[in-house]
């Protein structure tokens, strides 16, 4: 007999559509996060320096900045033909870096990972939107979990194939497997059935447009502190990112060791995701937020210990501590923004989350050399867990997100 909590799950992967959308953020999600692992490994090969590896992640993270301009695409038309022309382009544009194959050749490298990183803020933008008109809104916090679990859990497979894949056919073949997942992707998108209206035809100028997102987030009540947690907690996220291969040379590993490091937080990403439906709704946005914020401070402090049973251990917490505010902060902006809005709420909300990210890669990439990773680490602790206390307490008045 099915029970409550897992009926809601039930609901979502019966639905075609929904299946769909998760099947190709399967697909693509695998290709990325394969990619993501062997770039960082690739340069540090050809360069054997950790802060132009960590690079990789910001040129990936740097487009995020201009998400409140990008994310207006996302409203010009139906979401759908776009979905699909940006993975075909994204597949078009993986190919090229089979042109890399010198430390001269890094430049190339970057500018992908780069123009990679702007489609995928418009992806995210119009997959967020086309979601929210095809899931019931009782379900988006399930179905966001499940997407969420489905991108994160790449992490058990996709990084040891793509290090695998590396170690015994150079960076150029994982570019070649990323491109054909986005190709798959495309046409899993393309099947869906789902109808999607034509949306009016802007008559405000796009600077007028791109401020909506901003003003609707700053003056909602449910949204404001999530978005601040949330990039608060990607600032630090970005720091604790670009210390992850000092981390492994800490334990006396190979820069390839990283790929297990990132497997097992992307179990904890799977155990967090699946449950997240039942924890937004008994605990509210903001607490089940604060909780995960909580644990991820936990689990980077002790990253600084040289241990391989607590650097497992604590990749693990990472994988279930990040993912929570995350899926709180997505499922209440799709939850509480009006459908023509959705895409430009969605792609700011997105910026104001990940864009300190940039600056904590960038950070990261600088201090990694000079200061080390130890005391890093677990001053990011303390500030991860001053932001989770932050988050729990809610101000007067301001409830957990509501079910329409």
């Amino acid at each position: 007999m099915t029970t409550k909590t897992t009926w809601p799950l039930v609901r979502v992967l019966r639905d075609r559509d929904a299946g769909l959308c998760l099947a190709g953020v399967v697909v693509s999600g695998f290709g990325t996060s394969a990619l993501w692992l062997a770039s960082g490994v690739w340069v540090k090969d050809l360069t054997g320096s950790d802060g132009l590896a960590a690079l990789c992640m910001l040129a990936l993270w740097l487009p995020a900045l201009a998400g409140p301009l990008l994310g207006t695409l996302a409203d010009r038309g139906r979401r759908k033909p776009l979905l699909i022309g940006v993975n075909v382009l994204l597949g078009a544009l993986l190919l090229t870096l089979v042109g890399v194959v010198a430390p001269g050749d890094l430049w190339l490298l970057y500018g992908v990972l780069f123009v990679y990183g702007a489609a995928g803020v418009v992806h995210d933008a119009a997959e967020s939107a086309l979601v929210a008109t095809v899931v019931d809104p009782s379900l988006l916090g399930d179905f966001n979990g499940l997407r969420m679990t489905a991108a994160e859990g790449m992490k058990l497979l996709a990084p040891l194939a793509g290090a695998g894949l590396y170690a015994a056919y150079g960076g150029a073949s994982v570019a070649l497997l990323d491109a054909a997942t986005f190709v798959l992707a495309a046409g899993l998108y393309a099947a869906l059935r789902g109808r999607e209206e034509k949306p009016a035809r802007p008559r405000d100028g796009r600077p007028r447009r791109t401020a909506e997102g901003v003003r609707h987030l700053w003056a909602h009540p449910v949204l404001r502190p999530l978005v601040l947690a949330g990039g608060a907690t990607m600032l630090c996220a970005g720091l604790n990112g670009a210390l992850v291969y000092a981390v492994v040379d800490g334990l006396g590993r190979s820069p390839a060791y990283a790929g297990v490091l990132y497997a097992v937080q992307g179990a904890g990403s799977v155990v967090v995701g699946l449950l997240s439906g039942a924890a937004l709704r008994r605990l509210g946005a903001r607490r089940f937020g604060a909780y995960g914020v909580a644990l991820l401070a936990l689990a980077v402090a002790l990253r600084a210990v040289p241990s391989d049973p607590v650097a497992l251990v604590c990749s693990a917490a990472i994988g279930a501590g990040l993912p929570a505010v995350l899926i709180a902060t997505l499922t209440s902006v799709q939850r509480e923004t009006p459908g023509a809005l959705l895409g430009r709420v969605t792609a700011t909300a997105h910026t104001l989350v990940y864009a300190p990210n940039v600056a904590g890669l960038a950070a990261g990439a600088a201090l990694v050399e000079p200061v080390g990773h130890r005391p890093v680490l677990v001053a990011l602790g303390v500030a991860l867990l001053v932001t989770a206390a932050a988050l729990c307490a809610p101000p007067a008045g301001a409830e957990a997100v509501p079910h329409r």
